[in-house]
């Protein structure tokens, strides 16, 4: 009579284990009708100030929140009785090798290490679906409502960054491929100056923190300095605009051209000479910011390093190196001497300037492809952007791990916080902009432009949006 093998039992015993659960799982979709219909009837008969139609959503919610943890569970007790499966086979093959217990050794290592990858596949597959679970649920929790309120026309081709001044005149600066920043009036949308000093892409625009004053990033290798002043026009009356829900049925379309008011971007002044001029870059300077007091600049460039500036003389004071790939963005702390740099490596650096004596730097790899931007708030936290979709907040005093990820559908561009209502701002590829708070919570989505959004700016509880 023929013994059947250990291995073979095991098998016969999982396949016997997966039909009944299989006929369970039927069992169970065979009476979700019934039970839904069933937690109906309750809600009917339930005294509730909510509606009944939200009542259903959130009954809808939840019921498609109970069906995706069950899926889990499932899939959950599926791998665990292959890691046994494995573990009984490997166990069964090593009685049957003679070489005795160095051989047994070798086997329960390799089952060991083939249970912890199997463990480590459990826990990815759990956190992950998980994840997706909760950022629906946080999506559906709170929504806010948007109207298009204003729209600047002048610039001849892309724009790459926008800034707010912290001082009187409040306007709004912008620096476009077109070798050009413009300032501008956010109440009446109409150009104020035009700063043309430049012989490539202006990618970057920051305003100084008491002084009218700019610095203009470009693609000709060099940072530029220079003072404007402007008078700020006085303000219209504004026709009244219905509040427009953030959906993604509301689809704005671009304006090329300006229409034709008399208001174009040649009635402008313009000014051509750069108050100081910041030369050492071999590549393209792709961002710069001013360090607390307005002082000392902080240049990123594509030559993978960041250079620290003086104001008054013009000189490098530091050169910041150590990223392995182009730089794509850099942000000064508001009250404290801190520098985050970005890169196309996956990581973003914090540059420690408090203690003239030593220079510190912190490398943090929380991504797995180019930070696009990496940006402090008021408080002591960073916010971090990249291509692969995700956007996370750290504590700057533990930032061994991020305290709120948000993953989205699409590369996030530069970001913005705003500085008194702590929002975030995410421009995406996909052309759309998304607003979380803090905690990773979506509050809104802007109507979304036909073209890509490369940056966004919060000031004043508006956002100023521009598409390429």
């Amino acid at each position: 009579m023929p013994v059947e093998s250990g291995s073979s039992a095991a098998s016969r015993q999982a396949k016997q284990k997966r039909k009944s659960h299989s006929l369970s799982i039927r069992r169970t979709n065979s009476t979700e009708q019934e039970r839904t219909g069933l937690q109906r009837e309750m809600l009917e008969g339930q005294d509730s100030k909510l509606p009944l139609s939200l009542r259903s959503n959130l009954l809808d919610l939840f019921g498609q929140i109970e069906r995706e943890f069950e899926n889990l569970y499932i899939e959950n007790i599926e791998l665990r009785r292959e890691i046994e499966t494995l573990n009984d086979r490997l166990t069964a093959e090593g009685q049957t090798i003679d070489g005795g217990d160095l051989t047994k050794g070798a086997l329960k290592t390799k089952a060991s290490h083939s249970t912890s990858q199997l463990s480590q596949k459990l826990k990815t597959t759990y956190k992950a679906s998980t994840s997706k679970i909760v950022s629906s649920f946080k999506a559906t929790t709170s929504r806010a409502v948007c109207q298009l309120v204003k729209e600047y026309v002048g610039h001849r081709d892309g724009i790459w960054d926008l800034s707010v001044t912290r001082t009187q005149p409040v306007v709004l600066g912008t620096a476009s491929a077109d070798h050009s920043a413009m300032l501008w009036s956010i109440e009446t949308g109409k150009c104020l100056l035009k700063y043309v000093g430049h012989a490539g892409s202006v990618n970057s625009i920051k305003f100084h923190p008491t002084e009218q004053m700019a610095l203009t990033a470009s693609g000709d290798q060099t940072a530029h300095i220079w003072r404007y002043m402007v008078q700020l026009p006085t303000p219209q009356p504004v026709a009244d605009i219905s509040q427009t829900p953030c959906d993604d049925d509301i689809d704005f379309s671009d304006k090329d051209e300006a229409d034709g008011d008399g208001e174009g971007p040649n009635e402008c002044p313009s000014i051509r000479m750069a108050s100081t001029t910041l030369r050492s870059h071999q590549g393209v300077v792709i961002a710069a910011d001013w360090l607390v007091g307005g002082k000392q600049v902080v240049t990123a460039s594509w030559d993978r390093a960041a250079n620290l500036y003086d104001v008054e003389t013009s000189e490098l004071v530091h050169s910041l190196t150590g990223h392995d790939q182009e730089l794509t963005h850099c942000c000064t702390h508001p009250t404290q001497r801190l520098v985050v740099t970005s890169s196309r490596d996956t990581t973003f650096r914090l540059w420690d300037f408090r203690d003239p004596s030593i220079h510190s730097v912190n490398v943090f790899q929380g991504h797995t492809d180019t930070v696009t931007s990496a940006v402090f708030t008021v408080g002591d936290n960073v916010v971090s952007g990249s291509d692969d979709r995700t956007v996370k907040v750290w504590d700057l005093k533990n930032m061994r791990s991020p305290i709120a990820t948000i993953r989205t559908d699409s590369a996030v561009n530069r970001i913005s916080v705003s500085v008194s209502q702590r929002i975030i701002a995410l421009p995406h590829d996909n052309r759309q902009v998304r607003l979380f708070d803090m905690s990773g919570v979506r509050l809104a989505r802007l109507p979304h432009s036909n073209r890509q959004v490369t940056c966004t700016n919060t000031q004043r509880q508006q956002i100023h949006t521009f598409p390429v």
